[in-house]
């Protein structure tokens, strides 16, 4: 892949609590520089990125009941759509992890359904994150399964805020449960251009990073051999 490629795969991310609108603004200036995906930011940010934004192809991408997804459906919803009214056109949210663990599989249902099916009223995408350092193998394949049934664009590894990040093992997990059909967003500790090519090798059709900058100079430069 070309670095012009591997951009477009590229939600280039900024969650930490302490970002600063500096930050949030180099970000967006990157983000066009390098013709990157979307911006992904928190709610709070999300007016401030859409203006920022404004006129190019980058999308605004936020986030959902992060990093935990404990939060009320209601919530998520309301949340969702407040963002989507800022400007946001793709959202990532965080699943009932606690519900799934505790096998209350109506209540990750709903919770799914509920949030897709606000966020696809509104014109945004749903990417459905499934924190897969918190899930057994089985728990993954069930919440995928669910995912895709509620009609979720993309299953989406990690926050990068709970245990390990990403592994290709779970990217092809989640690829063999969902088929061609969806997305997969693999986030979490991807910091290098190997790494991001073997994630895609496995199935991510996207990738969340604080590193897309560095990835996209590796993809550029000279290769041996």
């Amino acid at each position: 892949m070309t670095a012009v490629q591997i951009a477009k795969l590229i939600d280039h991310t900024m969650l930490r609590p302490e970002a600063t609108r500096a930050q949030i603004d180099r970000l967006c200036a990157e983000a066009i520089e390098h013709g990157f995906a979307t911006a992904c930011v928190n709610p709070v940010w999300v007016p401030f990125a859409a203006r920022r934004l404004a006129g190019t192809d980058v999308r605004v991408c936020s986030v959902v009941a992060f990093p935990f997804g404990a939060t009320p459906t209601e919530v998520k919803v309301y949340e969702a759509r407040r963002a989507i009214a800022a400007g946001a056109t793709e959202i990532d949210v965080v699943v009932n992890i606690g519900a799934l663990k505790s096998g209350e599989l109506d209540a990750v249902r709903i919770d799914l359904e509920d949030v897709t099916v606000a966020c696809h009223r509104d014109g945004a995408l749903c990417k459905a994150i499934i924190e897969t350092a918190l899930l057994t193998d089985d728990e993954k394949c069930t919440v995928c399964t669910m995912a895709r049934a509620a009609g979720a664009d993309f299953v989406k590894t990690s926050t990068g805020f709970t245990g390990r990040g990403v592994t290709t093992a779970d990217v092809a997990l989640i690829r063999s449960v969902v088929g061609p059909a969806i997305g997969v967003k693999a986030a979490g500790g991807i910091r290098d251009l190997p790494t991001l090519e073997a994630l895609v090798q496995a199935g991510a059709t996207r990738i969340g990073t604080s590193a897309a900058v560095e990835i996209v100079r590796q993809a550029a430069a000279p290769r041996s051999g």
